[in-house]
């Protein structure tokens, strides 16, 4: 985990950063003329991120455009800060100093975030990891106007998604439903929020009837995980509920992918789940006043044993019956029975996530979450800045009563399939059906595992939605 500290003043014998809207230069930063001459004509050539590589130290300016959107600019800084990072594991740099010269003090959050993040690596399983791990170890913050606490904040919201890109990155011979139940007990621990894990013969005992039916193929059992944090001052009378989808592997079931290579990434397909666990590590370590619950349904979709098979007709947690045409839309069925449970917790909101359709990352690919829902319109304009802030943005899908006429089944309460067009939202009003409060569906099957590197988001799980979240219950 990358440190980030605050700092009184700069060492200029020590990598910087230097974020500013118009460089002027400082005694304290010991420039020489022919540095001060070069980041000139890099200014007059309208470079807005500058970086001299002396031998001892690695300084950087980064050139704010005033003019610009607010948003745009912290993830410009963001980028920037990644770009910076990758610089200084290549030159063997343990530690570096972020200087804010403007009025803002989140550029300085943004600037250590992205060098943070850009930071991570996932190398646990390599045998020679200790000689490839990234030499950067220290990010000093070097502005009056950042408190303790959002310096705090950033270094919990940081190590949440660390700890969600982790679960990500795993693969399913070793986190399989249980080991992912068990990862969040360890996680309840270390920050402070109950977990109780419910094994498979309590799950009938609750008629899972979807949860039950996807985990027919599979050798290894369903769980379900509840995680609450409830702390005395809390500001709200009833909970918020997160939902993320644990599907820890993904074949496909019986209605086996067929795409070349579409199954190799399917070790991801638990990354709602890792968003809701990151995101309520956050919530507990940072103390934030707010009562969240989470749940997670846990399980692979394999086409062994007695795989439920296209066709069958099955009977969910609420009752009602659902005909199953493809083995492949299976999320939909674990996390109906899910939002069916949380029911009984008479929720403020429910926002689930899951990588629930290659329709959403079809739509918009990996620059943001698709989202609908019932959520009122100041719940939805909040997480809708939280979007804009911690850059993972919100494109809202209509969720009009004709796309119910997509799922009708002539043999049961609904089909779990609505067709070729609008998947993401036909995805999103099967799981409607089984709430009855303000609901709110990120399908985040873009942005949640990329195979090229992309700035600070890295390579692989990226922990999208652990940030959004956390930024939204800390705003209120």
């Amino acid at each position: 985990m990358t440190r980030i500290l605050k700092k009184q003043n700069i060492d200029s014998n020590h990598n910087f950063i230097i974020v500013c809207t118009q460089f002027k230069n400082n005694p304290k930063y010991n420039l020489t003329k022919e540095q001060l001459n070069y980041i000139q004509a890099q200014v007059n050539d309208s470079k807005t991120c500058i970086t001299i590589n002396v031998l001892s130290r690695v300084i950087s300016i980064i050139m704010i455009d005033e003019t610009q959107n607010h948003y745009k600019t912290l993830e410009t800084i963001r980028k920037h800060g990644a770009s910076i990072c990758y610089s200084l594991n290549n030159e063997k740099q343990t530690l570096v100093q972020c200087v804010n010269e403007t009025l803002f003090s989140d550029y300085s959050l943004a600037l250590a975030e992205g060098l943070a993040l850009a930071n991570y690596q996932f190398i646990k399983h390599k045998s020679d990891s200790k000689k490839e791990t990234n030499s950067l170890s220290t990010i000093q913050v070097i502005d009056s106007k950042i408190t303790d606490k959002q310096l705090n904040n950033l270094s919990i919201a940081i190590e949440a998604t660390y700890k969600a890109r982790d679960l990500v990155n795993e693969p399913v011979n070793i986190l399989n439903a249980e080991g992912l139940a068990n990862a969040f007990k360890v996680m309840g621990k270390q920050s402070g929020f109950k977990v109780e894990v419910f094994n498979k013969s309590k799950i009938k005992q609750l008629k899972m009837g979807g949860l039950l039916a996807v985990n027919q193929g599979s050798i290894d059992p369903p769980t379900f995980s509840v995680m609450e944090y409830k702390p005395k001052n809390a500001i709200n009378k009833k909970p918020y509920v997160l939902v993320g989808k644990g599907v820890v592997y993904d074949t496909g079931g019986l209605s086996l992918k067929p795409t070349p290579n579409s199954m190799d990434l399917m070790k991801c397909d638990m990354a709602g789940a890792a968003a809701v666990g990151g995101a309520m590590y956050a919530i507990a370590k940072a103390k934030l006043n707010v009562h969240v619950v989470a749940l997670v349904p846990s399980t692979d979709n394999r086409p062994g044993l007695n795989a439920f098979a296209p066709g069958d007709i099955i009977t969910m947690m609420d009752g009602s019956t659902v005909e199953m045409l493809n083995s492949d839309a299976e999320g939909r069925m674990i996390l109906a029975d899910a939002l069916h449970y949380a029911k009984r917790y008479n929720p403020e909101m429910v926002i689930e996530l899951s990588t629930l359709t290659g329709a959403a990352a079809a739509a918009i690919g990996q620059y943001g979450i698709v989202c609908m829902g019932t959520a009122t319109d100041e719940q939805k304009s909040k997480l809708m800045l939280s979007g804009l802030q911690m850059h993972e943005r919100l494109a809202e899908f209509p969720f009009w009563d004709e796309y119910d006429e997509l799922l009708k089944s002539d043999i049961a309460d609904q089909k779990n399939l609505g067709g070729p067009y609008g998947g993401s939202i036909t995805a999103g009003k099967f799981l409607v059906k089984y709430t009855n409060y303000p609901y709110m569906h990120f399908d985040i099957a873009g942005p949640a595992f990329i195979t090229s590197k992309d700035s600070y988001r890295g390579k692989g799980g990226t922990g999208y939605g652990v940030r959004i979240l956390f930024n939204f219950f800390s705003n209120l």
